[in-house]
């Protein structure tokens, strides 16, 4: 589920930033503030540019909604818990690897008793 959440997240965000960047920028900032500038927009073809803004107003609710889904999805996921697992695991076959090979005559095996003659 969480995975799906991702994938959807991350082709609505490629969708909003292709959006944004088809729409025409208008003056902003100080350099906005001209009357020649406010007038623009209402003496031209603004309605356009109507449709790429409602586009892009439906893709950002879209992206905070798959956002706060997938918020909940994580928390309600031990994530923690498996990568600790995980970890442990790792950890083990380390320990495995780096741990010096025990010959036959290494180990604890009890000595024969010595024979006592009679």
């Amino acid at each position: 589920m969480f995975s799906i959440l991702l994938v959807m997240l991350i082709i609505v965000a490629v969708m909003m930033i292709g959006l944004i960047l088809l729409q025409k920028s208008e003056g902003s900032g100080m350099s906005g503030s001209s009357a020649a500038s406010m007038l623009g927009g209402a003496l031209t073809g603004a309605a356009a540019g109507n449709f790429l803004t409602r586009a892009t107003a439906w893709l950002a609710t879209i992206f905070f909604i798959l956002c706060a889904a997938l918020a909940i999805v994580a928390s309600k996921t031990n994530v923690a818990d498996q990568q600790s697992s995980l970890r442990s695991e790792v950890i083990q076959q380390e320990n495995a690897e780096n741990a010096p090979a025990v010959t036959p005559a290494q180990t604890d095996a009890p000595a024969e008793p010595a024979k006592v003659a009679e």
